[in-house]
């Protein structure tokens, strides 16, 4: 039975035709030989009895003696109408059993395997108009209609994902004009209260030189800031516009690589640096720039808030690079889904020097790459931070 069910249309119909035929072609046979019955009864009303055994009696064993057809005048109404009837079946029956049969077996073809995915099409196409995204195909036979609703639930599963993203970008736009309006009124506001007080008490000499000198140093740091804070808006334009650029990548280089990114923020801060690497190959297919940024800002972020050391485990499979960052500190405070929207910040008093685009940009970049950002915190205590990079090694093998 789930084999039937699942045939092509093509060959549904052909089972249903064949069968259609099968079935009308007995069913005319049986009529005909009804009706015929029928009518040698009727027929028989009207025969001289002892003429018709004569008949037989003359003519031996090797002929066969008929009944004959009385004439109309012969017979009454009734039996005439059904002689004329069994005569009709007999001579059309077939022809007209064959358009019946062929008529049932559109009609069942159609409740079977048209009625069914083409009623949830039509559902399906109501409700995407509507713009309500929240159904699914629920027709699974392995035929075409069932391949046609499953390429349209793909179609609404992506649509989903296109608005889902829609809005996403609505609400990151939200955010992010929020964030410019605070982040550059803030020092704005700074500035202007320094120059106010410059042009008050300057004229008037009012102000030595130590004072007029802190402010102006107050101005410089909330220039740097704004610098900062352009730089960063800098970084999440080119972003849309990064293209992926891979190439072989050499393990023990890139540890080299990180390592070198890690000497300066290990002596700033002080703290102990170690980097472990494990896997099944010496190499992998990836963008290092990539790499290099993600780790970069993870590395920032882990210094910045470690309480002695951190930790890089880098984890190379023939599908994967897994770069895994952790740090000894009080680990994150707040829900996972949040440390990585633009202009998090996990520390407020970080707002000078830091605009919360680090694990943004770090998650972007892990998905531009084929992968993804993990975060949370360590059984041990302390943030634990992976970005899992795609190998392209099965691609690059392709290409050559």
């Amino acid at each position: 039975m789930e084999k039937i069910r699942n045939l092509s249309l093509k060959k549904t119909m052909v089972l249903y035709t064949i069968l259609s035929l099968i079935v009308t072609f007995f069913l005319s046979a049986f009529v005909a030989r009804i009706s015929g019955q029928i009518q040698e009864e009727i027929w028989w009303k009207y025969v001289e009895h002892g003429e018709y055994y004569q008949a037989m009696n003359d003519r031996g064993e090797n002929f066969e003696v008929t009944v004959p057809r009385p004439s109309q005048s012969q017979m009454s109404r009734i039996d005439w109408h059904i002689s004329e009837t069994c005569d009709f079946l007999q001579t059309y029956g077939a022809l007209l059993f064959s358009f019946a049969g062929c008529g049932i077996a559109v009609s069942l073809f159609y409740r079977k395997k048209l009625k069914r995915p083409i009623q949830e099409l039509e559902m399906a196409s109501q409700m995407i108009a509507e713009e309500d995204l929240d159904f699914h195909m629920a027709y699974e036979n392995e035929d075409e209609m069932g391949t046609l609703c499953r390429e349209f639930e793909k179609m609404r599963g992506q649509l989903e994902e296109n608005n889902r993203r829609l809005w996403q970008m609505i609400e990151d736009e939200r955010v992010l004009r929020a964030a410019i309006a605070h982040d550059i009124r803030s020092p704005l506001a700074i500035m202007q209260g320094y120059q106010e007080m410059l042009l008050e008490f300057v004229p008037e000499d009012m102000l030595d030189q130590e004072k007029m000198m802190e402010m102006l140093r107050g101005g410089m740091l909330q220039i740097e800031r704004m610098n900062h804070f352009i730089d960063g808006m800098r970084k999440m334009t080119k972003l849309e516009e990064r293209e992926l650029n891979c190439s072989v990548v050499d393990i023990r280089q890139l540890i080299s690589q990180i390592k070198t990114l890690a000497e300066v923020m290990e002596e700033k801060s002080e703290k102990d640096f170690t980097v472990t690497a494990v896997g099944e190959s010496e190499t992998l297919v990836a963008d290092v720039e990539i790499i290099m940024e993600v780790a970069d800002n993870l590395l920032s972020n882990a210094f910045r808030y470690a309480s002695q050391k951190v930790g890089l485990k880098l984890t190379v499979t023939a599908q994967d690079l897994k770069m895994s960052i952790g740090d000894d500190g009080t680990g994150f405070q707040k829900n996972t889904d949040t440390v990585t929207q633009a202009f998090y910040h996990e520390n407020p008093q970080d707002d000078l020097k830091h605009f919360g685009m680090g694990m943004y940009i770090s998650r972007i970049y892990c998905e531009r790459h084929g992968g993804k950002l993990l975060i949370k915190n360590a059984a041990d205590g302390g943030a634990e931070v992976e970005a899992v990079f795609k190998n392209y090694v099965s691609e690059e093998q392709q290409q050559k």
